[in-house]
């Protein structure tokens, strides 16, 4: 027989809940997000001002402009890699940075564009999704929780923890 679904939810939430992550990097990785949140809510301001709009608009009207994106797609990688500075970022992750990052516009790139230039988007769009999910668990989480919500699980794998 099938268990009812208030009741499923039920275990879940009052037992399940209280069984945490003790493990010291998992408590140091929020301890750094909470160190540092100040600088991490400023960087997500600043990836979310008039630049994040126009960035996306250029873009869509394939202009070389786009490329600037990637200034910020490197400070959000920079500020990643600062809340755990032991860790070795997720080799997939890093692929997509690495894709969408260093590339300098060429004429050529124009009869090309969404192969040279979506890359950079991507890498952008991954590098503040982490950035936002650090600020949001960082400001929710009192402890590292075993069972956890996606994000704080995304930002594990991130930095090879789960």
């Amino acid at each position: 027989m099938k268990e009812p679904e208030d009741k499923i939810k039920k275990v879940f939430t009052d037992e399940w809940m209280e069984i945490y992550d003790d493990r010291p990097a998992a408590i140091s990785l929020l301890n750094n997000i909470r160190s540092r949140m100040h600088e991490l809510e400023a960087l997500l301001e600043e990836c979310n001002s008039h630049w994040y709009e126009d960035m996306v608009y250029r873009f869509y009207h394939h202009s070389f402009k786009v490329y600037n994106l990637q200034y910020s797609t490197g400070k959000i990688t920079e500020a990643l890699r600062a809340l755990n500075p032991d860790a070795v970022m997720t080799e997939m992750f890093m692929q997509i940075i690495n894709d969408g990052t260093n590339n300098n516009w060429s004429v050529k790139d124009n009869a090309n564009w969404l192969v040279a230039t979506r890359p950079i988007l991507e890498a952008f769009f991954h590098a503040r999704y982490f950035l936002e999910m650090a600020i949001k668990y960082g400001k929710t989480l009192e402890r590292p929780p075993a069972v956890m919500p996606r994000g704080w699980a995304a930002l594990l794998e991130l930095y090879n923890l789960r």
